[in-house]
Protein backbone atom coordinates (compact mmCIF):
# COMPACT_ATOMS: atom_id res chain seq x y z
CA UNK A 1 0.00 0.00 0.00
CA UNK A 2 1.49 3.27 -1.10
CA UNK A 3 2.10 5.83 1.67
CA UNK A 4 1.14 9.40 1.12
CA UNK A 5 3.73 11.97 1.97
CA UNK A 6 2.87 15.58 2.74
CA UNK A 7 5.34 18.38 2.42
CA UNK A 8 5.86 20.38 5.59
CA UNK A 9 7.40 23.82 5.60
CA UNK A 10 10.84 24.00 7.16
CA UNK A 11 11.02 24.92 10.79
CA UNK A 12 11.40 28.66 11.30
CA UNK A 13 9.69 29.65 8.03
CA UNK A 14 7.06 32.36 7.99
CA UNK A 15 4.25 29.84 7.77
CA UNK A 16 5.21 27.68 10.74
CA UNK A 17 2.40 27.87 13.26
CA UNK A 18 3.10 28.57 16.94
CA UNK A 19 0.38 28.45 19.54
CA UNK A 20 -0.12 31.62 21.52
CA UNK A 21 -1.62 32.04 24.98
CA UNK A 22 -5.13 31.63 23.61
CA UNK A 23 -4.37 28.41 21.73
CA UNK A 24 -4.23 30.20 18.38
CA UNK A 25 -1.23 29.79 16.16
CA UNK A 26 1.14 32.58 15.14
CA UNK A 27 3.92 32.67 12.57
CA UNK A 28 7.64 33.12 13.21
CA UNK A 29 7.44 36.61 11.71
CA UNK A 30 4.85 37.49 14.30
CA UNK A 31 7.03 35.93 16.98
CA UNK A 32 10.01 38.02 15.82
CA UNK A 33 7.85 41.13 15.97
CA UNK A 34 6.83 40.23 19.49
CA UNK A 35 10.48 39.77 20.48
CA UNK A 36 11.38 43.13 18.96
CA UNK A 37 8.55 44.81 20.86
CA UNK A 38 9.65 43.06 24.02
CA UNK A 39 13.23 44.26 23.60
CA UNK A 40 11.97 47.80 22.89
CA UNK A 41 9.78 47.69 26.00
CA UNK A 42 12.62 46.58 28.29
CA UNK A 43 14.96 49.15 26.74
CA UNK A 44 12.32 51.80 27.38
CA UNK A 45 11.99 50.63 30.99
CA UNK A 46 15.77 50.74 31.40
CA UNK A 47 15.89 54.30 30.06
CA UNK A 48 13.09 55.32 32.42
CA UNK A 49 14.98 53.74 35.32
CA UNK A 50 18.12 55.71 34.44
CA UNK A 51 16.10 58.92 34.21
CA UNK A 52 14.45 58.27 37.57
CA UNK A 53 17.81 57.58 39.20
CA UNK A 54 19.24 60.76 37.70
CA UNK A 55 16.29 62.82 38.95
CA UNK A 56 16.92 61.42 42.43
CA UNK A 57 20.61 62.36 42.28
CA UNK A 58 20.19 65.67 40.43
CA UNK A 59 19.84 68.90 42.36
CA UNK A 60 23.03 70.28 43.92
CA UNK A 61 24.78 70.86 40.57
CA UNK A 62 21.84 72.48 38.81
CA UNK A 63 20.98 74.61 41.84
CA UNK A 64 24.50 75.89 42.49
CA UNK A 65 25.11 76.69 38.83
CA UNK A 66 21.80 78.43 38.18
CA UNK A 67 22.05 80.24 41.52
CA UNK A 68 25.40 81.50 40.28
CA UNK A 69 23.31 83.75 38.02
CA UNK A 70 22.32 85.66 41.13
CA UNK A 71 21.42 89.34 41.47
CA UNK A 72 25.06 90.39 41.20
CA UNK A 73 25.52 88.15 38.19
CA UNK A 74 22.44 89.48 36.37
CA UNK A 75 23.60 93.03 37.10
CA UNK A 76 27.04 92.24 35.71
CA UNK A 77 25.68 90.59 32.56
CA UNK A 78 23.16 93.32 31.79
CA UNK A 79 25.78 96.02 32.36
CA UNK A 80 28.21 94.11 30.12
CA UNK A 81 25.66 93.83 27.31
CA UNK A 82 24.70 97.50 27.50
CA UNK A 83 28.33 98.63 27.51
CA UNK A 84 29.87 96.22 25.00
CA UNK A 85 26.98 94.73 23.06
CA UNK A 86 27.56 91.15 21.91
CA UNK A 87 31.36 91.38 21.84
CA UNK A 88 31.96 89.43 25.06
CA UNK A 89 29.47 86.56 24.71
CA UNK A 90 32.32 84.27 23.61
CA UNK A 91 34.08 85.03 26.89
CA UNK A 92 31.01 84.01 28.91
CA UNK A 93 30.76 80.76 26.95
CA UNK A 94 34.37 79.91 27.85
CA UNK A 95 33.53 80.34 31.54
CA UNK A 96 30.98 77.49 31.39
CA UNK A 97 33.53 74.63 31.14
CA UNK A 98 35.72 76.43 33.68
CA UNK A 99 32.87 76.45 36.21
CA UNK A 100 32.12 72.78 35.49
CA UNK A 101 35.71 71.60 36.05
CA UNK A 102 35.83 73.43 39.38
CA UNK A 103 32.45 72.26 40.66
CA UNK A 104 32.62 68.60 39.62
CA UNK A 105 35.55 68.23 42.02
CA UNK A 106 33.21 69.05 44.90
CA UNK A 107 30.91 66.20 43.84
CA UNK A 108 33.72 63.65 44.07
CA UNK A 109 35.13 65.10 47.28
CA UNK A 110 31.79 65.23 49.06
CA UNK A 111 30.64 61.76 47.95
CA UNK A 112 33.94 60.10 48.93
CA UNK A 113 34.82 61.90 52.19
CA UNK A 114 31.25 62.55 53.44
CA UNK A 115 32.57 65.91 54.67
CA UNK A 116 31.65 69.45 53.73
CA UNK A 117 34.40 71.65 52.30
CA UNK A 118 35.12 73.56 55.52
CA UNK A 119 35.44 70.32 57.49
CA UNK A 120 37.62 68.77 54.78
CA UNK A 121 40.07 71.70 54.93
CA UNK A 122 40.28 71.56 58.74
CA UNK A 123 40.87 67.81 58.62
CA UNK A 124 43.54 67.91 55.89
CA UNK A 125 45.40 71.19 56.54
CA UNK A 126 44.86 72.00 60.21
CA UNK A 127 43.12 74.75 62.11
CA UNK A 128 45.14 77.71 60.75
CA UNK A 129 44.16 77.16 57.13
CA UNK A 130 40.75 75.98 58.22
CA UNK A 131 40.00 79.25 59.98
CA UNK A 132 41.54 81.22 57.13
CA UNK A 133 39.21 79.62 54.59
CA UNK A 134 36.18 79.92 56.88
CA UNK A 135 36.68 83.63 57.63
CA UNK A 136 37.38 84.24 53.94
CA UNK A 137 34.08 82.55 53.11
CA UNK A 138 32.08 84.36 55.81
CA UNK A 139 33.26 87.83 54.73
CA UNK A 140 32.62 87.22 51.05
CA UNK A 141 29.28 85.53 51.65
CA UNK A 142 28.08 88.41 53.79
CA UNK A 143 28.97 90.92 51.07
CA UNK A 144 27.38 88.75 48.42
CA UNK A 145 24.21 88.32 50.49
CA UNK A 146 23.93 92.11 50.56
CA UNK A 147 23.98 92.15 46.75
CA UNK A 148 21.16 89.57 46.66
CA UNK A 149 18.96 91.80 48.83
CA UNK A 150 19.96 94.78 46.69
CA UNK A 151 18.72 92.92 43.63
CA UNK A 152 15.47 91.80 45.26
CA UNK A 153 14.59 95.22 46.66
CA UNK A 154 15.46 96.94 43.38
CA UNK A 155 13.36 94.45 41.39
CA UNK A 156 10.20 94.85 43.48
CA UNK A 157 10.88 98.57 43.79
CA UNK A 158 9.98 98.82 40.10
CA UNK A 159 6.45 97.83 41.11
CA UNK A 160 6.42 100.28 44.03
CA UNK A 161 7.09 97.74 46.79
CA UNK A 162 8.99 99.38 49.72
CA UNK A 163 12.44 98.01 50.51
CA UNK A 164 11.56 96.99 54.05
CA UNK A 165 8.58 94.99 52.84
CA UNK A 166 10.74 93.17 50.26
CA UNK A 167 13.34 92.32 52.91
CA UNK A 168 10.64 90.95 55.24
CA UNK A 169 8.96 88.99 52.44
CA UNK A 170 12.21 87.45 51.21
CA UNK A 171 13.34 86.60 54.75
CA UNK A 172 10.06 84.87 55.56
CA UNK A 173 10.22 82.87 52.32
CA UNK A 174 13.82 81.84 53.00
CA UNK A 175 12.97 80.82 56.54
CA UNK A 176 9.92 78.83 55.47
CA UNK A 177 12.03 76.81 53.03
CA UNK A 178 14.46 75.57 55.68
CA UNK A 179 12.50 75.08 58.90
CA UNK A 180 10.35 72.24 57.54
CA UNK A 181 13.19 69.81 58.39
CA UNK A 182 13.79 67.99 55.09
CA UNK A 183 16.55 68.53 52.56
CA UNK A 184 14.45 67.07 49.73
CA UNK A 185 11.64 69.59 50.27
CA UNK A 186 14.11 72.48 50.24
CA UNK A 187 15.72 71.15 47.06
CA UNK A 188 12.40 70.81 45.19
CA UNK A 189 11.48 74.38 46.10
CA UNK A 190 14.90 75.59 44.97
CA UNK A 191 14.49 73.80 41.61
CA UNK A 192 11.27 75.77 41.02
CA UNK A 193 13.21 79.02 41.42
CA UNK A 194 15.90 77.64 39.09
CA UNK A 195 13.27 77.14 36.37
CA UNK A 196 12.03 80.70 36.91
CA UNK A 197 15.61 81.93 36.39
CA UNK A 198 15.27 80.91 32.72
CA UNK A 199 12.76 83.72 32.13
CA UNK A 200 15.46 85.72 30.35
CA UNK A 201 15.43 83.26 27.45
CA UNK A 202 11.85 83.89 26.24
CA UNK A 203 12.36 87.59 27.03
CA UNK A 204 15.26 87.71 24.55
CA UNK A 205 13.21 86.01 21.83
CA UNK A 206 10.50 88.66 22.27
CA UNK A 207 12.82 91.40 20.96
CA UNK A 208 14.06 89.62 17.78
CA UNK A 209 17.80 90.22 18.28
CA UNK A 210 20.11 90.34 15.22
CA UNK A 211 20.95 86.64 14.95
CA UNK A 212 24.05 87.05 12.78
CA UNK A 213 25.61 89.54 15.20
CA UNK A 214 24.77 87.34 18.18
CA UNK A 215 26.36 84.30 16.50
CA UNK A 216 29.42 86.38 15.66
CA UNK A 217 29.72 87.39 19.31
CA UNK A 218 29.34 83.75 20.36
CA UNK A 219 31.78 82.15 17.93
CA UNK A 220 34.45 84.75 17.20
CA UNK A 221 36.68 85.92 20.09
CA UNK A 222 37.02 89.67 19.77
CA UNK A 223 37.63 92.75 21.85
CA UNK A 224 35.09 95.60 21.83
CA UNK A 225 35.89 98.85 20.01
CA UNK A 226 38.45 100.77 22.02
CA UNK A 227 40.55 97.72 22.81
CA UNK A 228 41.81 96.56 26.19
CA UNK A 229 41.14 99.23 28.80
CA UNK A 230 40.86 99.44 32.58
CA UNK A 231 37.09 99.49 32.27
CA UNK A 232 37.02 96.40 30.04
CA UNK A 233 39.38 94.62 32.41
CA UNK A 234 37.06 95.44 35.32
CA UNK A 235 34.12 93.93 33.44
CA UNK A 236 36.08 90.79 32.59
CA UNK A 237 37.04 90.38 36.24
CA UNK A 238 33.44 90.90 37.35
CA UNK A 239 32.20 88.27 34.88
CA UNK A 240 34.76 85.75 36.12
CA UNK A 241 33.86 86.54 39.72
CA UNK A 242 30.15 86.01 39.16
CA UNK A 243 30.64 82.75 37.23
CA UNK A 244 33.04 81.07 39.68
CA UNK A 245 32.79 81.97 43.36
CA UNK A 246 34.15 80.43 46.59
CA UNK A 247 30.65 80.01 48.08
CA UNK A 248 29.78 77.65 45.21
CA UNK A 249 32.52 75.22 46.25
CA UNK A 250 31.38 75.17 49.87
CA UNK A 251 27.69 74.97 48.97
CA UNK A 252 27.80 72.10 46.50
CA UNK A 253 30.07 69.88 48.58
CA UNK A 254 27.91 70.37 51.67
CA UNK A 255 24.75 69.78 49.62
CA UNK A 256 26.21 66.51 48.29
CA UNK A 257 26.85 65.41 51.88
CA UNK A 258 23.45 66.57 53.17
CA UNK A 259 21.75 64.72 50.31
CA UNK A 260 23.75 61.58 51.24
CA UNK A 261 25.11 60.99 47.75
CA UNK A 262 27.43 57.97 47.54
CA UNK A 263 30.41 57.12 45.36
CA UNK A 264 28.11 55.28 42.94
CA UNK A 265 26.25 58.57 42.42
CA UNK A 266 29.31 60.53 41.26
CA UNK A 267 28.61 60.07 37.55
CA UNK A 268 25.06 61.34 37.98
CA UNK A 269 26.38 64.24 40.05
CA UNK A 270 28.76 65.19 37.25
CA UNK A 271 25.93 65.16 34.71
CA UNK A 272 23.87 67.27 37.10
CA UNK A 273 26.72 69.79 37.31
CA UNK A 274 27.26 69.82 33.53
CA UNK A 275 23.57 70.57 32.90
CA UNK A 276 23.74 73.38 35.44
CA UNK A 277 26.88 74.83 33.81
CA UNK A 278 25.12 74.81 30.44
CA UNK A 279 22.14 76.75 31.77
CA UNK A 280 24.24 79.27 33.67
CA UNK A 281 26.05 80.19 30.44
CA UNK A 282 22.80 80.28 28.44
CA UNK A 283 21.10 82.64 30.90
CA UNK A 284 24.19 84.87 31.06
CA UNK A 285 24.34 85.07 27.26
CA UNK A 286 20.66 85.93 26.95
CA UNK A 287 21.02 88.71 29.54
CA UNK A 288 23.78 90.20 27.41
CA UNK A 289 21.65 89.77 24.27
CA UNK A 290 18.74 91.63 25.88
CA UNK A 291 20.65 94.76 26.84
CA UNK A 292 23.00 94.53 23.87
CA UNK A 293 19.99 94.68 21.55
CA UNK A 294 17.83 97.29 23.25
CA UNK A 295 20.31 99.39 25.24
CA UNK A 296 23.58 99.36 23.24
CA UNK A 297 26.18 101.85 24.38
CA UNK A 298 24.16 103.00 27.39
CA UNK A 299 25.68 103.27 30.84
CA UNK A 300 23.46 100.78 32.70
CA UNK A 301 24.71 100.46 36.27
CA UNK A 302 22.46 97.60 37.39
CA UNK A 303 19.83 95.12 36.23
CA UNK A 304 17.01 97.07 37.89
CA UNK A 305 17.87 100.12 35.79
CA UNK A 306 17.76 97.93 32.70
CA UNK A 307 14.34 96.57 33.71
CA UNK A 308 13.05 100.11 34.26
CA UNK A 309 14.33 101.11 30.80
CA UNK A 310 12.63 98.06 29.30
CA UNK A 311 9.35 99.07 30.95
CA UNK A 312 9.35 102.11 28.65
CA UNK A 313 9.82 99.84 25.63
CA UNK A 314 7.51 96.99 26.65
CA UNK A 315 5.78 96.61 29.99
CA UNK A 316 5.72 92.83 29.59
CA UNK A 317 9.44 92.74 28.85
CA UNK A 318 10.26 94.99 31.80
CA UNK A 319 8.11 92.83 34.05
CA UNK A 320 9.96 89.71 32.89
CA UNK A 321 13.30 91.28 33.76
CA UNK A 322 12.11 92.49 37.16
CA UNK A 323 10.73 89.04 38.04
CA UNK A 324 13.96 87.44 36.86
CA UNK A 325 16.05 89.81 38.97
CA UNK A 326 14.04 89.10 42.12
CA UNK A 327 14.27 85.37 41.47
CA UNK A 328 18.03 85.61 40.87
CA UNK A 329 18.56 87.44 44.15
CA UNK A 330 16.35 85.05 46.08
CA UNK A 331 17.97 81.94 44.61
CA UNK A 332 21.45 83.28 45.35
CA UNK A 333 20.44 84.24 48.90
CA UNK A 334 19.05 80.82 49.84
CA UNK A 335 22.21 79.09 48.61
CA UNK A 336 24.78 81.50 50.01
CA UNK A 337 23.16 81.63 53.44
CA UNK A 338 23.16 77.83 53.56
CA UNK A 339 26.79 77.65 52.44
CA UNK A 340 27.81 79.75 55.47
CA UNK A 341 25.58 77.85 57.91
CA UNK A 342 26.82 74.47 56.71
CA UNK A 343 30.44 75.63 57.01
CA UNK A 344 29.99 76.91 60.58
CA UNK A 345 28.15 73.76 61.58
CA UNK A 346 30.96 71.59 60.21
CA UNK A 347 33.70 73.57 61.95
CA UNK A 348 32.01 73.87 65.36
CA UNK A 349 30.55 70.39 65.34
CA UNK A 350 26.94 71.57 65.43
CA UNK A 351 24.15 69.52 63.94
CA UNK A 352 24.02 71.08 60.49
CA UNK A 353 21.63 69.26 58.21
CA UNK A 354 18.40 70.46 56.62
CA UNK A 355 17.03 67.09 57.70
CA UNK A 356 17.26 68.33 61.32
CA UNK A 357 14.38 70.18 62.94
CA UNK A 358 15.09 73.59 64.46
CA UNK A 359 15.22 72.18 68.01
CA UNK A 360 17.71 69.51 66.83
CA UNK A 361 20.11 72.02 65.22
CA UNK A 362 19.43 75.37 66.94
CA UNK A 363 22.84 76.95 66.25
CA UNK A 364 22.77 75.97 62.58
CA UNK A 365 19.43 77.70 62.06
CA UNK A 366 20.36 80.61 64.33
CA UNK A 367 23.38 81.45 62.20
CA UNK A 368 21.27 81.05 59.05
CA UNK A 369 18.73 83.64 60.21
CA UNK A 370 21.46 85.90 61.64
CA UNK A 371 23.12 86.06 58.21
CA UNK A 372 19.83 86.93 56.54
CA UNK A 373 19.04 89.65 59.09
CA UNK A 374 22.51 91.19 58.89
CA UNK A 375 22.55 91.39 55.09
CA UNK A 376 18.96 92.63 54.83
CA UNK A 377 19.63 95.42 57.35
CA UNK A 378 22.51 96.86 55.30
CA UNK A 379 20.22 97.29 52.29
CA UNK A 380 17.89 99.46 54.39
CA UNK A 381 20.66 101.94 55.31
CA UNK A 382 19.90 105.28 53.59
CA UNK A 383 22.30 106.36 50.81
CA UNK A 384 24.38 103.18 51.01
CA UNK A 385 26.46 102.72 47.79
CA UNK A 386 24.52 99.63 46.76
CA UNK A 387 25.40 99.49 43.06
CA UNK A 388 29.11 99.94 43.79
CA UNK A 389 28.93 97.14 46.37
CA UNK A 390 27.31 94.84 43.80
CA UNK A 391 29.99 95.26 41.14
CA UNK A 392 32.95 95.19 43.54
CA UNK A 393 31.76 92.01 45.26
CA UNK A 394 32.25 90.17 41.96
CA UNK A 395 35.82 91.50 41.69
CA UNK A 396 36.60 90.65 45.34
CA UNK A 397 35.27 87.14 44.69
CA UNK A 398 37.73 86.50 41.89
CA UNK A 399 40.69 87.82 43.93
CA UNK A 400 39.84 85.46 46.83
CA UNK A 401 39.01 82.52 44.56
CA UNK A 402 42.57 81.15 43.99
CA UNK A 403 43.00 80.21 47.66
CA UNK A 404 39.78 78.18 47.64
CA UNK A 405 40.76 76.49 44.38
CA UNK A 406 44.23 75.55 45.64
CA UNK A 407 42.75 73.81 48.69
CA UNK A 408 40.27 72.01 46.45
CA UNK A 409 42.94 70.73 44.03
CA UNK A 410 45.20 69.56 46.86
CA UNK A 411 42.33 67.66 48.46
CA UNK A 412 41.46 65.98 45.15
CA UNK A 413 45.06 64.80 44.72
CA UNK A 414 45.19 63.02 48.06
CA UNK A 415 45.26 59.40 46.91
CA UNK A 416 44.83 58.03 50.42
CA UNK A 417 41.54 59.92 50.78
CA UNK A 418 40.20 59.90 47.23
CA UNK A 419 41.46 56.54 45.92
CA UNK A 420 40.25 55.94 42.37
CA UNK A 421 38.34 59.24 42.41
CA UNK A 422 41.39 61.47 42.72
CA UNK A 423 42.16 63.94 39.95
CA UNK A 424 43.45 62.54 36.69
CA UNK A 425 46.39 64.15 34.91
CA UNK A 426 44.03 65.93 32.53
CA UNK A 427 41.89 67.24 35.38
CA UNK A 428 44.98 68.54 37.15
CA UNK A 429 46.22 70.27 34.01
CA UNK A 430 42.82 71.87 33.43
CA UNK A 431 42.34 73.00 37.03
CA UNK A 432 45.90 74.21 37.59
CA UNK A 433 45.59 76.20 34.36
CA UNK A 434 42.38 77.76 35.66
CA UNK A 435 44.01 78.71 38.97
CA UNK A 436 47.10 80.12 37.24
CA UNK A 437 45.05 82.27 34.87
CA UNK A 438 42.90 83.60 37.72
CA UNK A 439 45.99 84.44 39.80
CA UNK A 440 47.59 86.23 36.84
CA UNK A 441 44.41 88.12 35.97
CA UNK A 442 43.67 89.16 39.56
CA UNK A 443 47.28 90.24 40.09
CA UNK A 444 47.24 92.22 36.87
CA UNK A 445 44.02 93.85 37.96
CA UNK A 446 45.59 94.92 41.26
CA UNK A 447 48.56 96.42 39.41
CA UNK A 448 46.28 98.25 36.97
CA UNK A 449 44.28 99.66 39.89
CA UNK A 450 47.47 101.03 41.48
CA UNK A 451 48.92 102.25 38.15
CA UNK A 452 45.91 103.10 35.96
CA UNK A 453 48.05 104.50 33.16
CA UNK A 454 49.23 100.99 32.28
CA UNK A 455 45.93 100.43 30.50
CA UNK A 456 44.31 103.37 28.74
Amino acid sequence: MQKEFTTRPPVGSSTTPFPDANGKSRTSQQDASMNALSRLYYRYKKILKVIRLFLIIAGPGIIVMVADNDAGGITTYTATGARYGFHLIWFLILLGPVAYYVQEMTVRLGAVTKRGHAEAIFHAFGSFWGWFSLLDLVLLNWLTMITEFIGMTAALGIFGVPRILTVILASVMMGTMVIQGRYWTWEKAAIVFCVLNLIYIPAAFMINPPVHKVLQGCLIPQLPPGGFTNELFFFLMANIGTTIAPWMIFFQQSAVVDKSLQEKDITGGKVDTAIGAFFTVVVAAFCVILTGTLLPGQNISDAASAAAEFMGISKQLGTFLAIGLFDAGFLGAICISLASSWAFGEVFGWAHSLNNKVKEAPWFYAYYFFGILLAGTVVLIPHAPLVLITLFVQVIAVTLLPAALVFLILLLNNEETMGQYKNTRFQNVANITIVTLIVVVSSFYGISALFPKILK
